[in-house]
Order: structure tokens, then C-alpha cells, then sequence
């Protein structure tokens, strides 16, 4: 058989990647070096060249859209459909396990999954049974709490006790939080993951039967996989070793949120016999973007080291502009914006990035005031709109009328007359009786614990639900999301409504129809077809990710800019407490994170990249004198274009990059320049305060960071 075609149009190192044998590879792919094309490359592969089924294939990534493209893109090249080939995400694979092992996994089959906000509003719940205040016990705290435990694997009973009573208060909390999970079958996203581990290192007989399966597993960006996620991976690659995780350990940015970059380094001990290859061929941004982001970066120890390149062209130079304050700053962003689209590039060529998003307010009043249009990129996805979990909460009582989350939203909305009393009464039945809310709505009614009114109300509303499931029993998907949006009152509450808010809304439940009418079922889902888009559209939600923009200027978080690429990209902010943050700068092992984000913004940028700063920065209210950011300092000049100078507190006026020398009783020092201390080893020079003898010089070390010395007795040498 002919596999030549494979390897058109890949590069040596990815050729390398997709041909070498079955077994153990690290992938180390750098930004913009192709890696979707290697991976689906490494699929077709194995497919034509070792005869593998699809069936024995495993591609793992982390958003639904990613593992759409990959299996659209390994379908397109082998010229066949691969439905029965597992691709998705790790909760999305672990949802379809766990739906075909549920009983085994300790978990009833119509187990539900409940996203972030029902989890929240079930902690909610929680606290007030527990009689604990919110101002003392934040919800959302505890939910990052409860959530990163699981993605550790601890249970309750797994976190060491302490004799400090808060600790106890919060182990309760996780406790009776995962007894109401378990009694009322819900399983929120970090569940979906450590229940899944569990029952492959429980039961051998499963862990064997997917292990025997799966022979050739392929992870896509490993470096954001946690602790939970790798451990999955490990043991079903176990017997077969043929483990093909892509990452970058150098854009490893949300260890906020768990992923571990550590995983990365640690993948050569855990697999000795691992090929590890290095994509470095860059086919994203010009050399001079990419000599400067490589230069940044190489500030990280640790690293398992890599260079980007490309054979395009030098391009421009990075130009750096140091504002007097952030309305300036914002001001020349908007005036080379304008320059930009005056020249002929569309609106959506431009991306304005930032580390905080409270950066954005002064930002979007000047591109407003200049008429260019623009978008926050990273609002409420289709499935996380209120209006549509409002219906998606009637599909799923109907679906299972004991799911508490959806008997709680969709209660009282629209509105029907049951107040906060009969709510109370209710939970205070399910709770003294251990009984679903659904089930203690009965039991009140028909004891009549309730005033007649709230009685009629509570009715009215237990006999929509029980009419619903009657009536929708025999229509089609699209047919029984119509009829449960108009039979609600859903639809008719937001018609009645004025303004364009609530236009938008029945616009946004009309498209919940049509996204019903598309839905597809996978071949293999045992789910009726109400249940099955009910949990695809919460792991929709899920994900995070922003819809696709529209033609306009993106404004974004360093963040969220990560997989994206636009010719034109300003990094705004670029101030020490700002960006490297000032929480990263005092938390041990951040710092280099922060790096890596920089570098993530750097190679976003296709053609021109823009840096930019502010003397002054208004932020909680004040005014802030501020240090241009290290990161600016680790750029070589030579790829610098710096379009104005600055005025150094304290000191004299100086360009960034070609200052004047600032005399003190010890030497001369530059301003960016290089120095070398006893202890300290080697640092760059970034401020000079006073003069004579009590002269003051900051030197952000390569090794012990940022330092403030006094001049006459540092003892610097210029290196």
C-alpha cells in the first residue's frame, strides 16, 4: 500500500514523528510547529502503514472543537469515516465510560452531570442547611476546593485530618457535599475524571478490557494535562507502552487550574525508553518575533529546551512604547490600530492582549470613542447563556425527574407563584427523609403541609413536568425541545419581555431548537436521545472556550489568547506587579509561569508585535508608579524598535535601551545592562534611584531575582 501521500508537505522532524515505530514518544512541539498536522498524520499512519483499527486508537485533547478537527482532518486523509475511533476530550471519554460502567463505578445509570454553576448553586444549598455564613465560607472558595482535591484524588477521607478547625469545616463540607452527589447521582467534571481512575484501578476486569482495546493512545496538548488526567493515561497505555503525547512544556499556563508541566518533565522516568522529538520549525511568525520569544524564555531552568525558527522572513522589529499613564497607552494602541486597518488589514487581524482583564475598561472606551468595533473574546458560550439552561434544566427533570440541580433553577422560573416558604419546606421534607426534592414535593402536597395557595402552585408545576414527559414521549428530538420551550412558558416570558436583552434571549431558544434538529448521536451511545443531548450540552459548557469572533478587534487575557494567532498583536501592560503578577512574583515557582505566558503572547503574533507599558497605572482605585516588566529587559535590542523614552524615577530621563549612564559613588551603571555579583551571580540592571553614596541600583538576577542594592557597597562588576 502507498503511504506516501502521509508525508507530503511535513518537515523533517515531523516526518520523523509520524513514521518512527510504535512505542513510547514525547513530542516536544513548539508554538506553531504543526502539531495538529503531526498528530492526525501519526493517526493515519498507524492506520495504513501497520494496519491498525481504528478501534484500537485512542486521541485524547482538551475542547470538543480540537478532536472535531482532528477527526475530520485523519478522515480527509485515509478517504474513510472514523466513527468508531475514540477520539474527544478526558470528560467527555470518561463520560462515555462511565455511562457503559455505571453500575460498576458505583453509580446509578441515569447519573447526571451537573456543570460549574449547578455545582455552586448545590454548595450553596449546603452551607445554608449547615447554618454556615457565605461572607465567612465562600462558595466559590470551596468549590475550588472540593474541585482540586478530586483532581488530586483525594477524597475526604483521604486528606490528612488537622487539629485546625477550619480544615475540619471544610472536609465536612466535602463530605456531605459528595453524599448528596451520591444519593441524588450527580457527577460534576472533576467526578467524571476521578471516578473513572478509580474504576480502572479497581476492577481488573474493566481495566484489562480497555487496555486490551486501546493499543495505541495520542494526547494532545500534554503539558495542561493534571495530576488525575496523566494517571488515567498511564494506566490504560500500561501493557502496550504505545503512548504518543504532544506538548510544550514551554506553554504550560494554567497551573491555576491544576495541569501539571511537571508531567512533561517527568514522562522520560516514567517511559526510559521514550523517543523524544523536537518540533521547532515555525510556520506562524517572522524570526525576529521568534529570536525574541526564544530569548525570553531561555530565563526558565527546567526546561527540556528548544529552539524556534522559521525560513520566512526577518520581518519588523518588536516596537516597545513606554506610555506616561494608561489612558496614553491605550491612546496609542487605538492610533495603531487605526494605522493598521487604514492600510487595508481587516478589524479581526488585531488582537490587544493583557494579564488582567480589569486592563480592558480604558481599552474599550477608546476603541469605542474611535468607532472601531470590538469584542471582549471569552463571553458566555451558546450552552452557559442562562435562557438555555433555564430550558436545558426542564429537559433534564424530565429526564430524570430526581435531579435536585434542575428541580431548583427551573422551580420558580418564569415565574409561578412558589416563594421562597414552600421551597424551604420542601428541601427541609427532602432532607429530614433522605429523599430527592421531586419526591418531598409529593409527599408535601399530599399531606398538605403547605397553605392551599402554595399547595395549588406546587401542584401546577409537578403536573406541567408529569403532562411534559407524556406529551414528548414520541417526537423527535427537535420536536420535544419545541414543545417543552413553548409548554414552560419559557418562550412566552421572554416574548413578553421588552428590549433587545430579552429579543436575544428567544433568539438564543429558538437556536436551542436548531441545535436539537442537528444533534447527532454517537453510534455506540446507549442514551435515548433527550438524556444524550442533555449531557452533550453540558460538556459543551464545560469547556470554556470562547465562540468563534466575528469581524472585529479581539481583546483578550494572556490566557485565553493561548491556540490563537493574529498578524497584528499588542501586549499591553508589560509592568512588573502587573505582568509577571504581583502574586507570582512572591509565590515561589510562579515566576517562571508567568515567563511562559509571555512567551504564549510573543508567538501569537504573525507579523507585527507591539509592547507596551505605562509609567502610571491606575488600578483599585490608585495610581501606581510603575517598573517596565523583566520580560522587556530579556528581549535583545536588536529586536527592539523603541518609539519613545521614558523618564526613570529618581534618576535621569533615559531611554530603555540606550540610556544615559547614571553616576553614583561606586561606578556607572547602565540601565539594562549587565552585572555580576559575588552572591548573586548575574543580573540586568532595571532602576537607579538617588545619587553619591546612598544611591540604590535594582538588578533582577538571573537566579535570585529582583534585588535593591545599595551601590557603594554591592561590589557590581559589568559584565
Amino acid at each position: 500500500m502507498d503511504v506516501s501521500h502521509i508525508f507530503e508537505e511535513l518537515n523533517d522532524a515531523q516526518r520523523e514523528a509520524v513514521g518512527a515505530a510504535p512505542g513510547p514518544m514525547m513530542i516536544l512541539a513548539g508554538a506553531g510547529s504543526g502539531k495538529t498536522r503531526v498528530l492526525t498524520s501519526r493517526i493515519a499512519w498507524l492506520v495504513q502503514a501497520y494496519q491498525v483499527s481504528p478501534l484500537s486508537i485512542l486521541a485524547v485533547t482538551f475542547t470538543n472543537k480540537a478532536a472535531r478537527e482532528m477527526r475530520s482532518r485523519a478522515e480527509s486523509m485515509l478517504g474513510v469515516p472514523l466513527g468508531a475511533m475514540m477520539i474527544g476530550t478526558f470528560h467527555s471519554l470518561c463520560h462515555r465510560i462511565l455511562r457503559a460502567h455505571a453500575e460498576d463505578a458505583g453509580l446509578p445509570k441515569t447519573f447526571e452531570i451537573i456543570d460549574s454553576d449547578d455545582q455552586y448553586r448545590l454548595i450553596r444549598r449546603m452551607l445554608k442547611e449547615l447554618d454556615l455564613d457565605e461572607a465567612y465560607w465562600p462558595p466559590k472558595q470551596i468549590q475550588w476546593s472540593i474541585n482540586a482535591h478530586k483532581e488530586e484524588g483525594r477524597r475526604p477521607g483521604d486528606i490528612k485530618k488537622s487539629a485546625d478547625q477550619q480544615q475540619q469545616t471544610l472536609i465536612s463540607i466535602y463530605e456531605r457535599y459528595e453524599a448528596t452527589c451520591q444519593r441524588s447521582g450527580l457527577v460534576d467534571f472533576a467526578e467524571l475524571l476521578l471516578r473513572t481512575l478509580e474504576l480502572l484501578q479497581n476492577n481488573e476486569l474493566i481495566r484489562n478490557q480497555f487496555q486490551s482495546r486501546y493499543q495505541h493512545i495520542l494526547v494532545d496538548e500534554f503539558q495542561d494535562t493534571n495530576s488525575i488526567q496523566y494517571q488515567w493515561v498511564k494506566i490504560l497505555a500500561e501493557p502496550s507502552k504505545n503512548l504518543f503525547a504532544v506538548g510544550d512544556d514551554d506553554q504550560s499556563i494554567y497551573g491555576w487550574r491544576g495541569a501539571r508541566v511537571e508531567n512533561i518533565l517527568d514522562f522520560e522516568k516514567d517511559y526510559p525508553t521514550a523517543k523524544l522529538i523536537r518540533l521547532e520549525q515555525n510556520y506562524r511568525s517572522t524570526s525576529t518575533i521568534l529570536n525574541a520569544a526564544n530569548a525570553v524564555i531561555a530565563h526558565n531552568s527546567g526546561r527540556m529546551g528548544k529552539e524556534l525558527w522559521t525560513d520566512g522572513e526577518d520581518g519588523d522589529l518588536i516596537t516597545l512604547y513606554g506610555a506616561s499613564n494608561d489612558l496614553e497607552e491605550a491612546r496609542y494602541i487605538v492610533e495603531q490600530i487605526e494605522s493598521w486597518l487604514q492600510s487595508g488589514q481587516p478589524r479581526d487581524s488585531v488582537a490587544i492582549l493583557y494579564r488582567s482583564n480589569a486592563q480592558s475598561r480604558v481599552l474599550e472606551e477608546r476603541l469605542s470613542n474611535a468607532g472601531i468595533p470590538y469584542r471582549v473574546y471569552g463571553g458566555l458560550r451558546f450552552f452557559e447563556r442562562a435562557e438555555i439552561k433555564d430550558a436545558l434544566g426542564y429537559m433534564r427533570i424530565i429526564s430524570n425527574v430526581h435531579s435536585d440541580a434542575a428541580f431548583e433553577r427551573i422551580i420558580n422560573q418564569p415565574t409561578r407563584g412558589i416563594g421562597t416558604k414552600t421551597l424551604d419546606t420542601v428541601r427541609d421534607h427532602a432532607r429530614a427523609h433522605a429523599q430527592s426534592l421531586w419526591d418531598a414535593a409529593l409527599a408535601v402536597i399530599e399531606q398538605e403541609a403547605l397553605p392551599a395557595r402554595a399547595t395549588t402552585a406546587l401542584q401546577r408545576f409537578v403536573d406541567l413536568i408529569s403532562s411534559l414527559t407524556d406529551e414528548i414521549a414520541k417526537l423527535e428530538l427537535h420536536e420535544q425541545t419545541e414543545t417543552i420551550l413553548e409548554r414552560s412558558g419559557l418562550l412566552e416570558h421572554f416574548r413578553n419581555a421588552k428590549g433587545e436583552k430579552a429579543e436575544s434571549r428567544v433568539e438564543n431558544l429558538e437556536e436551542l431548537v436548531n441545535a436539537a434538529r442537528s444533534f447527532e448521536m454517537d453510534e455506540d451511545d446507549e442514551l435515548d436521545p433527550l438524556s444524550s443531548f442533555i449531557a452533550h450540552a453540558a460538556l459543551e459548557a464545560g469547556e470554556g472556550q470562547a465562540d468563534e469572533w466575528e469581524e472585529c478587534v479581539q481583546l483578550m487575557s494572556l490566557h485565553s489568547a493561548k491556540g490563537l494567532e493574529f498578524p497584528l498583536v499588542f501586549l499591553s501592560g508589560m509592568e512588573e506587579g502587573l505582568f509577571p503578577h504581583q502574586r507570582s512574583i512572591d509565590e515561589p515557582g510562579r515566576l517562571e509561569e508567568e515567563r511562559r505566558l509571555a512567551y504564549v503572547g510573543m508567538t501569537r503574533a504573525m507579523q507585527r508585535l507591539v509592547m507596551t507599558y505605562a509609567e502610571i497605572r491606575r488600578l483599585h482605585g490608585r495610581e501606581h508608579y510603575t517598573q517596565p516588566s523583566r520580560f522587556i529587559v530579556e528581549v535583545p535590542p536588536k529586536y527592539v524598535d523603541e518609539q519613545r523614552s521614558y523618564r526613570v524615577h529618581n534618576s535621569n530621563t533615559a531611554s530603555y535601551y540606550s540610556p544615559s549612564t547614571v553616576n553614583n559613588s561606586s561606578s556607572d551603571f547602565n540601565l539594562g545592562g549587565r552585572v555580576s555579583h559575588d552572591s548573586f551571580g548575574e543580573g540586568t540592571v532595571m532602576s537607579v534611584e538617588g545619587q553619591g553614596e546612598q544611591a540604590r541600583v535594582q538588578v533582577n538576577f538571573d537566579e535570585a531575582g529582583i534585588k535593591w542594592l545599595v551601590a557603594a557597597f554591592a561590589n557590581l562588576e559589568s559584565v
